[in-house]
């Protein structure tokens, strides 16, 4: 009697691995795409504007901001070698590097003295990249819990900013602008709680479509920029000059890949909790050694410093689309968008207020998932509370008053200015105090430290 040979077991594929239909792939990653485009476009356009290039310059800073953003997104998600932390995470530049760069760019040596400072960042956050992970044991729930929050809340401000028609807009506050952002709201929260299941995934991309179609007969856009703009645009290795390399603007450009090292692992950290693949000390060294080689080719190729995407995390929570194929995808149209500027200024004409209304919900996403993670911490018995306290009021001070730390030294400045390393740090350092260092004999903090402390 003839036997059939035993079957090979079939292992499921995670869902960072799986690979969606086409079309969804397209529509999933345009979503990712819209989330982080003004974002994405608004470094290079604030040290453009502090230096006074000409609009030409201007456009071309942009286009190769995209190409590159595209790139490092790729190089995150799909990865090579020990590069990438192959998880859906966007990459774009990092707003930490804005006010160093001004200051270099204004009153030491221009752009070229930028991109030199830059690429010497980016080969030292790859030098440094294991060291970071071996940190990770650093980062319990608490830590990483208090850190997502303040992630989500810090980029609030940035959504409310947008739904009021954007920083600097003539028209900032108009209730019309408040209108156009609520109603888009409205459509996402519709879509998520009724539609079918693909389109609840799809939800910020039909909220900003129909809010475009909204905001184009009630005079909100412009589409004047897609008629300047060129079809073909090639962005090529130091096109602002040779760089050059000064002790002062490389001092101050390695305190900010100490400052985005510390966001990214936040980053990294969040990612791998909403999607079920726990971040590894090898995979955050993969994906920090991604970010120092995304930040070289940014001083090569005319732009700035890289880092995971605070805004795209909340999308991940949000839609609960894990694939890192779809955000890989969102690297692939970014690519196209700095190669054909055309098209980049047509996704640029989408209204502040209808990004406004998808942000609320993305940026209130990230923090209610550092609620949950926090949820799994035991606050009983022990000083728990007072470290997300603390971490959560420090975080915050730059966002509230951006103005607080403006008499102290530029690199004080670099680092406490962003609320997320501010707050992340100051969770690491309160984390160890009361669930790390020996406690007085008999104290609440030093009777739930095996608790509290494990990772």
């Amino acid at each position: 009697m003839a036997t059939t040979a035993p079957a090979h077991p079939v292992h499921p594929v995670h869902p960072v691995d799986e690979v969606p239909p086409i079309r969804h792939l397209a529509a999933f990653g345009l979503q990712h795409v819209l989330a982080m485009y003004a974002g994405a476009v608004a470094v290079p356009l604030i040290v453009g504007g502090a230096m006074k290039l000409s609009p030409a310059d201007l456009a071309y800073l942009i286009t190769a901001d995209l190409l590159v953003c595209g790139i490092a997104t790729l190089i995150q998600c799909v990865g090579f070698w020990r590069f990438g932390v192959r998880l859906p995470i966007m990459q774009g530049c990092t707003f930490a590097a804005v006010t160093p760069m001004v200051l270099i760019g204004t009153t030491g040596g221009g752009l070229p003295a930028i991109y030199g400072s830059v690429i010497v960042a980016g080969l030292a956050i790859v030098l440094l990249a294991p060291v970071f992970g071996r940190l990770l044991r650093f980062f319990p729930p608490l830590v990483t819990g208090t850190v997502i929050l303040i992630i989500g809340v810090s980029l609030l401000p940035v959504a409310g900013n947008w739904a009021a028609g954007g920083v600097g807009a003539k028209d900032f506050g108009e209730p019309k602008n408040l209108a156009l952002a609520g109603f888009v709201l409205a459509v996402v929260l519709g879509v998520q709680r009724f539609a079918p299941p693909f389109l609840s995934r799809i939800a910020v991309l039909v909220g900003i479509a129909v809010g475009l179609a909204v905001a184009v007969p009630f005079g909100f856009t412009d589409f004047g920029g897609v008629g300047d703009a060129h079809w073909v645009g090639i962005s090529t290795p130091f096109h602002f000059g040779t760089p050059t390399f000064h002790a002062s603007a490389i001092v101050s450009m390695l305190v900010v890949a100490l400052v985005t090292m510390t966001e990214t692992t936040g980053d990294l950290i969040a990612v791998g909790e909403m999607t079920d693949r726990k971040v590894e000390p090898r995979t955050l060294a993969d994906g920090l050694r991604a970010d120092g080689l995304s930040t070289v080719l940014g001083g090569v190729f005319n732009t700035f410093p890289y880092t995971a995407f605070a805004q795209n995390v909340g999308l991940v929570g949000m839609t609960r689309v894990r694939s890192r194929w779809v955000v890989a995808t969102a690297g692939g149209i970014l690519v196209l968008l700095g190669l054909l500027p055309k098209l980049g200024a047509v996704v640029a004409a989408v209204p502040a207020p209808v990004l406004g209304g998808a942000g609320l919900v993305m940026f209130g996403t990230v923090a209610a998932s550092g609620l949950r993670t926090l949820a799994e911490v035991d606050f009983k018995g022990n000083n728990n509370l007072t470290v997300v306290a603390v971490s959560v009021a420090v975080g915050m001070l730059p966002v509230g008053v951006p103005t607080i730390y403006a008499k102290f030294p530029d690199w004080f400045q670099t680092v406490m200015n962003s609320g997320i390393s501010a707050g992340c740090l100051t969770a690491i350092v309160l984390n160890l105090l009361f669930n790390h260092l020996p406690g007085k004999a008999g104290s609440a903090g030093a009777a739930a430290e095996p608790k509290a402390a494990s990772v």
